[in-house]
């Protein structure tokens, strides 16, 4: 990991500028272990996985009916049967022209049959031997029928390495007979608040006093991720308590993150405990909301050196800095590989301003209209202390820095939540 996009030096950044230098500088994914399938949801795996078997092991009947050969050149109107195969069992007989066999969903198709009809066009002939077909000019060769290996071929990649594992995925892996799969393990990442105003839950408020809400909204952010959260509480405005408290974090995870602190402010000691055991870029970032925004790093014993960032102090803000910059990073050293949030267009419900030579990201809700156009429209109030806009939405706005105003029924672009919001 290196520092050298910091001399880029005090001008404002952008938002891909931004991206980028960050991209550029994630270490490498964290060691990878063995876990039990049962236990592997959300986890990303460590290394592709090869299908063992083809999927589904036989040709199989899709539904219940009758097996057969079928030539649709010569239709026929009633078969012999000669047997029956139920799922689970294995024919034991091979079909000759004009036989069939009584055949449930799944069963392995015996040799000579080629195609199946279903139960519900079925008849019964004049002998209990034998059956009729019911519109023999609509059956097609090869209907009903699931061929060995058509979903996955022996050999084949079944998932690749970075896939992060939901439940279809699992289902997939279960198919292959894998007991056991090789996933990344969690991050450890430490978070605190700042501030000799921020208060505990539980605790009378001062007069100047205020909750702390961004170590809850961070907490659940990375859980969502499936990270291990290293919960250090609120750091008071003490430069060597601060210090030490950053030290003692990077000992133990592989990202240190915190709010508020990171400005010019005379209080904000972020910048000052952490250039004393690392490094900081005090990165000036051309978007709303989002400033000020740190990352850095701490060094560690053994030369290693540990992700920091310092995120603002306002709630929203504190969201939006995670979703956009913290997360992608995250992902990276979680060994989830491309990742990009997802991005769609709408049109503006309403008029949105924004400022030219910034990125705004306002707090939007996205409908769909009865044409199957998306729409989107603020939650109101916008400032970044409020956090009840965070809570309306379903989706960030987010408006170029090449545009002041987005007229009505403009196209924009939004970032619907995702697995994290």
């Amino acid at each position: 990991m290196t520092l050298s996009c910091f001399e880029l030096g005090q001008r404002m950044l952008g938002v891909d500028e931004t991206l980028d230098a960050l991209a550029a500088m994630t270490p490498p994914p964290v060691d990878a272990r063995r876990v039990p399938l049962s236990e592997a949801v959300d986890g990303i795996l460590a290394a592709d996985v090869i299908s063992p078997v083809d999927v589904p092991q036989n040709t199989n009947a899709a539904m219940d009916g009758i097996a057969l050969a079928w030539d649709e050149q010569r239709p026929v109107t009633e078969v012999a049967i000669v047997g029956e195969v139920l799922a689970g069992s294995r024919p034991a007989m091979t079909l000759s022209p004009g036989q069939a066999v009584r055949i449930t969903t799944g069963a392995p198709l015996p040799p000579g049959a080629d195609t199946v009809i279903m139960s519900e066009q079925l008849a019964v002939a004049a002998s209990a031997e034998r059956v009729g077909i019911e519109r023999p000019e609509r059956v097609r060769h090869g209907q009903n029928v699931r061929q060995a290996g058509e979903d996955l071929a022996r050999g084949a990649a079944a998932l690749a390495a970075g896939t992060r594992l939901r439940p279809q995925h699992l289902g997939l892996l279960a198919s292959l007979g894998l007991a056991e799969v090789e996933l990344f393990r969690p991050l450890r990442v430490a978070v605190f608040s700042t501030g000799d105003e921020v208060t505990a839950q539980g605790e009378p408020l001062p007069a100047a006093g205020i909750y702390d809400t961004n170590r809850f909204s961070l907490r659940g952010l990375l859980t969502r991720l499936g990270c291990e959260v290293i919960d250090l509480g609120i750091l008071r405005d003490e430069l060597d308590g601060m210090r030490e408290a950053l030290a003692a974090a990077a000992r133990d995870a592989d990202l240190v993150l915190t709010s508020g602190g990171v400005s010019v402010g005379q209080a904000d000691w972020v910048k000052p405990a952490l250039e004393a055991i690392g490094e900081l870029g005090l990165w000036r970032i051309a978007m709303r909301p989002g400033r000020p925004m740190a990352f850095g790093r701490i060094r560690r014993d053994g030369g290693r050196e540990v992700p920091f960032f310092g995120l603002p102090g306002n709630p929203v803000a504190v969201m939006v800095t995670f979703l956009q910059f913290v997360q992608p990073m995250l992902r990276r050293m979680q060994g989830e590989r491309d990742w990009q949030p997802l991005r769609l267009t709408a049109l503006a419900a309403e008029p949105l301003k924004s400022r030219e030579g910034r990125v705004d990201f306002h707090r939007g809700v996205y409908s769909g209209d009865a044409t199957g156009r998306l729409w989107v429209r603020t939650t109101g109030r916008q400032g970044s202390g409020i956090l009840s806009s965070m809570v309306a939405a379903n989706c960030l706005i987010e408006i170029g820095d090449d545009r002041a105003v987005v007229e009505t029924g403009e196209p924009v672009t939004i970032q619907p939540f995702g697995d994290l919001t």
